[in-house]
């Protein structure tokens, strides 16, 4: 009996370890009217607007910027694409104010590859910018899963056989 419960806590402990993430800070939900007035610049009032950025860039998450903001920029201040980023498709999800969404897809790689300035669109209140990750992206999170349910078996089986 004494053998099962450790081997429970142990395999307890691994799955755990194994699976843990780290969740970061707290959201933030914010309180506020679609724009801000963040003061006066160069004699001409500055209004900041709330969007958001999720997926495959380096920090994903709420962003506060000026109400002239397009797509191109907001990526850079999220510190720009990671390398699993599939810049072919890159989607805003805009509330219109009849409250219907609409998803615009906005090809990064096609202005990466012409530097044509058209193709980026300028972010409005409310945004959220969706990276998505490539297919061997997510193929390798499959893989890192698998590997982590084999490491976990291979332990219980170990520590089975040694009581």
């Amino acid at each position: 009996m004494k053998n099962r419960i450790f081997l429970l806590l142990i395999s307890f402990i691994l799955i755990g370890v194994l699976f843990a993430q780290n969740t970061g800070n707290s959201p933030i939900v914010p309180n506020t009217a679609a724009y801000n007035f963040s003061g006066t610049m160069n004699e001409s009032d500055q209004l900041n607007i709330l969007t958001y950025i999720w997926g495959q860039v380096e920090r994903p998450g709420l962003y506060i910027v000026p109400d002239d903001t397009d797509v191109l920029t907001l990526i850079s201040l999220a510190g720009g694409p990671t390398e699993d980023a599939r810049l072919k498709s890159v989607r805003i999800v805009r509330n219109s104010t009849l409250g219907e969404e609409q998803i615009i897809t906005v090809d990064m790689k096609k202005y990466i590859e012409t530097g044509d300035y058209n193709l980026i669109p300028r972010l409005m209140p409310g945004d959220t910018v969706i990276v998505q990750g490539t297919s061997f992206y997510a193929f390798s999170r499959v893989v890192t899963f698998l590997s982590q349910v084999a490491i976990t078996l291979s332990v219980y089986f170990t520590i089975r056989a040694l009581f």
